[in-house]
């Protein structure tokens, strides 16, 4: 069993439009665009990434905004709910704030002891709220919501599979526990993590498989410390069969990807170097930063990428 990762680091999602996009994180939720760079292999599609101050892995959402892609199909094989966790009493402030906004879907229940706000995202995303008692990590609270209700960061992610078996070993080998079961759902947890320490497999057998696009979550990234860890957990990952990429460089972190059993892609990212290696923190996400591969499009792109606080 592994003990290199230490949690989510980012969840990645497809967009249809980054201008609502940007405004739905930033202004609706309030987290703090900590950088607007390109997508690698799309350099006309941006790459958006959401956090806490200096997007501390564990914090940070991140989005491919591909202006008129079709709405995705939910179903099995993908990360079904993103949530985030939210200081214990605030409910009530996020329902009003969210039902100001316009936002869909909202509703409440409750899952392993813990309370949940639901809500859709501008492209049907599944989200939720977590209330959680005294989450240590610091809040960004520069758009407007307050510490007594700002998000910490990610609480968990949920996985829809056909079948948890495999999926859940694979977890386990990564360093997780099973802490819980009830419903068809499993609660597996990384002890002594991040805070964005939780993954649950929903076991839906009799549902068609999804469809990517705006609104699915591309992958989903777990952190290492650094690329020692993370050489370490290829080899490992290797070694147990899974055809896991080469090292790739993202700018912010190193990752690297694998398809799961369940047909979930799996990311391992570092936590260096971090979004302030070409920024100064107090100006993260205000200046397009490109790869330098594709540094010498930037009038073009600066010409064609929507802007996004017009």
């Amino acid at each position: 069993m592994l003990d290199q990762i230490k949690g989510l680091h980012h969840v990645t999602s497809m967009a249809a439009s980054a201008r609502t996009n940007n405004r739905f994180f930033t202004d609706t939720l309030g987290l703090r665009r900590v950088k607007k760079t390109v997508n690698f292999d799309a350099p006309d599609v941006y790459h958006l990434y959401y956090g806490d101050e200096v997007g501390t892995p564990g914090s940070v959402m991140t989005y491919f905004p591909f202006p008129h892609i079709a709405r995705g199909r939910p179903g099995s094989g993908e990360v079904g709910t993103t949530l985030f966790s939210v200081p214990e009493g605030s409910f009530g402030y996020w329902r009003e704030r969210l039902t100001k906004a316009g936002v869909e879907g909202l509703k409440t229940d409750s899952a392993f002891g813990e309370n949940r706000l639901h809500f859709a995202g501008p492209d049907g995303d599944g989200f939720a709220l977590v209330e959680v008692k005294d989450d240590p990590r610091e809040a960004w609270t520069g758009n407007g919501v307050g510490d007594d209700h700002a998000i910490r960061g990610f609480h968990s992610a949920s996985l829809r599979l056909r079948d948890e078996g495999a999926t859940a070993e694979l977890l386990k080998f990564m360093g997780y526990d099973q802490v819980d079961a009830k419903d068809g759902v499993l609660r597996l947890r990384i002890p002594g993590g991040n805070g964005a320490d939780v993954i649950d497999i929903e076991t839906m057998p009799n549902i068609n498989g999804a469809r990517l696009g705006a609104g699915s979550v591309h992958h989903i990234a777990f952190a290492v410390e650094n690329r020692e860890k993370q050489l370490e957990v290829r080899k490992a990952l290797m070694d147990t069969g899974y055809n896991v990429t080469p090292v790739i460089d993202r700018d912010y972190f190193w990752a690297i990807y694998f398809r799961t059993p369940g047909g979930v892609l799996f990311e391992i990212a570092t936590n260096e170097p971090g979004f302030d290696r070409d920024e100064d923190t107090a100006h993260l996400g205000e200046a397009l930063k490109l790869p330098t591969q594709h540094a010498h499009l930037r009038a073009m792109l600066e010409e064609h990428l929507e802007p996004l606080d017009a």
